[in-house]
Protein backbone atom coordinates (compact mmCIF):
# COMPACT_ATOMS: atom_id res chain seq x y z
CA UNK A 1 0.00 0.00 0.00
CA UNK A 2 1.23 3.57 -0.92
CA UNK A 3 0.73 6.20 1.74
CA UNK A 4 0.57 9.89 0.72
CA UNK A 5 3.96 10.91 3.10
CA UNK A 6 5.92 13.78 2.07
CA UNK A 7 9.48 14.39 3.55
CA UNK A 8 11.17 17.76 3.58
CA UNK A 9 14.78 17.06 3.93
CA UNK A 10 15.74 20.73 4.32
CA UNK A 11 13.60 20.92 7.74
CA UNK A 12 14.55 21.11 11.63
CA UNK A 13 11.70 19.07 12.12
CA UNK A 14 12.85 15.30 12.80
CA UNK A 15 12.22 12.84 10.07
CA UNK A 16 10.37 10.82 12.28
CA UNK A 17 8.31 13.10 13.44
CA UNK A 18 7.60 14.42 9.82
CA UNK A 19 6.15 10.94 9.47
CA UNK A 20 4.03 10.06 12.42
CA UNK A 21 2.57 13.59 12.29
CA UNK A 22 1.31 13.11 8.74
CA UNK A 23 0.61 9.21 9.84
CA UNK A 24 -1.29 9.97 12.45
CA UNK A 25 -3.28 12.64 10.46
CA UNK A 26 -4.32 10.31 7.74
CA UNK A 27 -5.47 7.56 10.09
CA UNK A 28 -7.22 10.20 12.59
CA UNK A 29 -8.85 12.17 9.70
CA UNK A 30 -10.45 8.38 8.39
CA UNK A 31 -8.50 8.45 4.83
CA UNK A 32 -6.40 5.62 5.92
CA UNK A 33 -9.43 3.32 6.87
CA UNK A 34 -9.65 1.17 10.19
CA UNK A 35 -8.42 -2.43 9.36
CA UNK A 36 -5.84 -1.36 6.72
CA UNK A 37 -2.88 -3.20 6.67
CA UNK A 38 0.08 -1.18 6.60
CA UNK A 39 3.67 -1.39 4.95
CA UNK A 40 5.89 -3.67 6.73
CA UNK A 41 8.78 -1.44 8.64
CA UNK A 42 11.21 -2.46 6.55
CA UNK A 43 9.22 -1.62 2.52
CA UNK A 44 7.58 1.77 4.20
CA UNK A 45 11.19 2.89 5.21
CA UNK A 46 12.61 1.85 2.01
CA UNK A 47 9.76 3.64 -0.02
CA UNK A 48 10.77 6.87 2.03
CA UNK A 49 14.45 6.49 1.82
CA UNK A 50 14.74 6.47 5.92
CA UNK A 51 15.90 4.19 7.93
CA UNK A 52 14.40 0.92 9.36
CA UNK A 53 14.43 2.60 12.82
CA UNK A 54 12.67 5.78 12.24
CA UNK A 55 9.98 3.70 10.98
CA UNK A 56 9.85 1.63 13.66
CA UNK A 57 10.01 4.47 15.97
CA UNK A 58 6.67 5.68 14.42
CA UNK A 59 4.72 2.54 14.65
CA UNK A 60 5.25 2.25 18.29
CA UNK A 61 4.58 5.79 19.22
CA UNK A 62 1.30 5.51 17.06
CA UNK A 63 1.06 2.24 18.33
CA UNK A 64 1.01 3.73 22.17
CA UNK A 65 -1.59 6.34 21.25
CA UNK A 66 -3.72 3.61 19.96
CA UNK A 67 -3.85 4.15 16.66
CA UNK A 68 -1.81 0.51 15.46
CA UNK A 69 -2.30 -2.46 16.50
CA UNK A 70 0.58 -5.04 15.56
CA UNK A 71 0.13 -8.44 15.66
CA UNK A 72 2.77 -11.04 15.12
CA UNK A 73 3.59 -12.65 12.46
CA UNK A 74 0.46 -10.81 10.17
CA UNK A 75 1.93 -7.17 10.27
CA UNK A 76 0.57 -3.51 11.69
CA UNK A 77 -3.29 -2.39 11.15
CA UNK A 78 -4.93 0.66 11.40
CA UNK A 79 -6.96 0.58 14.94
CA UNK A 80 -10.51 1.91 15.46
CA UNK A 81 -10.93 5.69 16.19
CA UNK A 82 -13.64 7.00 17.35
CA UNK A 83 -15.47 10.46 16.49
CA UNK A 84 -14.53 11.94 19.49
CA UNK A 85 -10.96 11.19 18.88
CA UNK A 86 -11.08 12.58 15.45
CA UNK A 87 -12.90 15.36 16.74
CA UNK A 88 -10.29 15.78 19.39
CA UNK A 89 -7.46 15.54 16.58
CA UNK A 90 -8.88 18.40 14.67
CA UNK A 91 -9.54 20.39 17.67
CA UNK A 92 -6.11 20.50 18.31
CA UNK A 93 -4.25 20.96 14.91
CA UNK A 94 -6.30 23.95 13.74
CA UNK A 95 -5.31 25.21 17.90
CA UNK A 96 -1.68 24.77 16.70
CA UNK A 97 -1.99 26.54 13.87
CA UNK A 98 -4.20 29.52 14.93
CA UNK A 99 -1.16 30.12 17.69
CA UNK A 100 1.56 30.00 15.97
CA UNK A 101 0.10 32.83 14.04
CA UNK A 102 -1.09 34.62 16.57
CA UNK A 103 2.72 33.96 17.97
CA UNK A 104 3.54 35.51 14.61
CA UNK A 105 1.53 38.83 14.77
CA UNK A 106 2.56 39.37 18.46
CA UNK A 107 6.23 39.22 17.39
CA UNK A 108 5.75 41.82 14.65
CA UNK A 109 3.83 44.06 17.28
CA UNK A 110 0.37 43.68 15.40
CA UNK A 111 -2.52 44.22 17.97
CA UNK A 112 -5.26 42.52 18.85
CA UNK A 113 -7.51 43.88 17.33
CA UNK A 114 -5.57 44.08 14.00
CA UNK A 115 -5.11 40.45 14.61
CA UNK A 116 -8.93 40.15 14.98
CA UNK A 117 -9.87 41.79 11.78
CA UNK A 118 -7.13 40.08 9.48
CA UNK A 119 -8.50 37.06 10.68
CA UNK A 120 -11.79 37.45 10.01
CA UNK A 121 -11.20 39.02 6.46
CA UNK A 122 -8.86 35.97 5.59
CA UNK A 123 -11.44 33.53 7.20
CA UNK A 124 -14.55 35.46 5.23
CA UNK A 125 -12.11 34.87 2.20
CA UNK A 126 -10.90 31.76 2.31
CA UNK A 127 -14.34 30.05 3.11
CA UNK A 128 -15.83 31.97 -0.20
CA UNK A 129 -13.13 30.28 -2.05
CA UNK A 130 -14.09 26.86 -0.62
CA UNK A 131 -17.84 27.41 -1.02
CA UNK A 132 -16.81 28.65 -5.19
CA UNK A 133 -14.94 24.95 -5.50
CA UNK A 134 -17.75 23.65 -4.40
CA UNK A 135 -20.23 25.12 -7.07
CA UNK A 136 -18.13 24.80 -9.76
CA UNK A 137 -17.81 21.15 -9.13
Amino acid sequence: MWIPIQINENSAEPLYHQIETQLRSLIVSGQIDEGTLLPSIREFAGSLNCSVITVRRVYQDLENEGLLRTRQGTGTFVASVGAGERNEYRRIVVQEAVEVAVDKGISVQYGEDELKQLFLRILKKKYSEAEGGRKSK
